[in-house]
């Protein structure tokens, strides 16, 4: 397995893309929505490397090795030698029909021999809850990772790519088969709960209506206090934990809209009425711990280097951490060592497991690993 990694940036993509050098069989790009030269540089890939899968999504900033950029494009070129890779792509008529988009999608790449699903999504259009347990639905004994398209924080439209194709209103995913392949993958976090713990009395999918009776949005309001004013960019930096039973994890979960009229909140992910939910806050270096953490679960998976960790992290993790960002993409090179290429993107939700023994959840305000190698 070869890996080449170049960021491209606009006045000089043109010759930083000429340095590409190996027969890549899959090129990854996670590129910045407000990148003009999107569809030329597109063009050119799909001409130089005609048989190869190209996919990628709009992002919240791009990670290339220990840097995090914005205005550009975070290529990575792969040439695997044993382990075979297919591209399947389905488009979201509607969110309500989310699990069957990860139904459909599960089913065209189905195989005996299918290892590993890397999954990219519309990061607005999708109810990635849904889309998560549509793919375990089709495919249960198959590790899945990836994540939300972006659109920095402006939540107006995002994008993937698939090979020729950029546009919203799809998921594509690349399969990876055989026995070949090494992969390892974790989501950590690192976010601090505070206040009572509520229970959600009525929600429906992922609008979460009231919290013990009462309205949702009056709810939270009352907790964020000046920070009301700013919704709903403001949610970003107070997501909720939720859990169904005493025992289970929590899942966090990140608020992308509000509803004046009927005091209701969209989160990226489904809302369980019934379950519990507690409000949360950014610690700088919890987060950063938390990124260290979900580096070192992926390692211990892998039991050894990689040659490429691909990096999904939240859009709010980014917006807290700020001028610091790059510290938790800095930990991630501590713990995973020089070998491995880094890339990845700034996202709008996270798709993985916790860990090796657990099952594949859409995650808010992670940072998630994915680590590939051949053997």
């Amino acid at each position: 397995m070869k890996v080449q990694q170049i960021s491209l940036l606009p006045y000089s993509w043109r010759d930083d893309i000429s340095q590409l050098n190996i027969d890549a069989n899959l090129l990854l790009l996670f590129m910045s929505p407000k990148f003009k030269e999107r569809q030329e540089v597109l063009d050119y890939l799909n001409t130089k490397y005609p048989e190869a899968i190209i996919t990628g999504c709009s992002t919240a900033g791009e990670i290339s090795d220990i840097h995090v950029n914005d205005f550009s494009v975070s290529l990575t070129a792969v040439q695997f030698e044993k382990v075979e890779q297919r591209l399947a792509v389905v488009q979201i008529e509607d969110m309500k029909f989310s699990y069957k988009s990860g139904q459909q999608l599960g089913t065209k790449l189905k195989a005996d021999d299918l290892k590993h699903l890397l999954v990219l999504s519309d990061g607005l259009n999708i109810n990635g809850a849904d889309l998560v347990a549509g793919l375990r639905a089709s495919l249960p004994e198959v590790s899945i990772t990836g994540g939300l398209a972006a659109d920095g924080s402006d939540f107006n439209e995002t994008f993937i790519i698939a090979n020729d194709y950029i546009g919203d209103k799809h998921v594509v995913a690349v399969g990876f088969y055989g026995e070949h392949l090494k992969v390892g993958y974790s989501s950590k976090g690192g976010w601090d709960s505070f206040g009572i713990e509520r229970l959600v009395t009525k929600s429906h999918k992922n609008v979460l209506y009231e919290l013990d009776g009462l309205p949702a949005l009056e709810i939270y309001k009352s907790f964020l206090g000046s920070e009301a004013d700013n919704l709903p960019s403001s949610a970003l930096l107070f997501p909720i934990s939720m859990r169904d039973n005493e025992n289970d994890r929590p899942l966090v979960r990140t608020i992308l809209s509000v509803n004046e009229d009927d005091q209701s909140l969209t989160f990226a992910g489904n809302i369980h009425q019934g379950s519990y939910v507690r409000l949360m806050k950014a610690n700088i270096d919890r987060l950063i711990k938390g990124s260290e953490q979900s580096a070192k679960v992926a390692n211990d998976i892998f039991k050894e280097s990689a040659d490429l960790a691909i990096l999904i992290s939240c859009v709010g993790r980014r917006l807290v951490l700020k001028q610091l960002i790059e510290e938790e993409v800095e930990v991630v090179r501590e713990v995973v060592g020089d070998k491995p290429k880094i890339t990845g993107f700034y996202s709008y939700g996270e798709i993985a497991p916790h860990g090796e023994f657990s099952p594949c959840e859409l995650h808010n305000q992670s940072m998630t690993i994915t680590t590939l190698s051949e053997c």
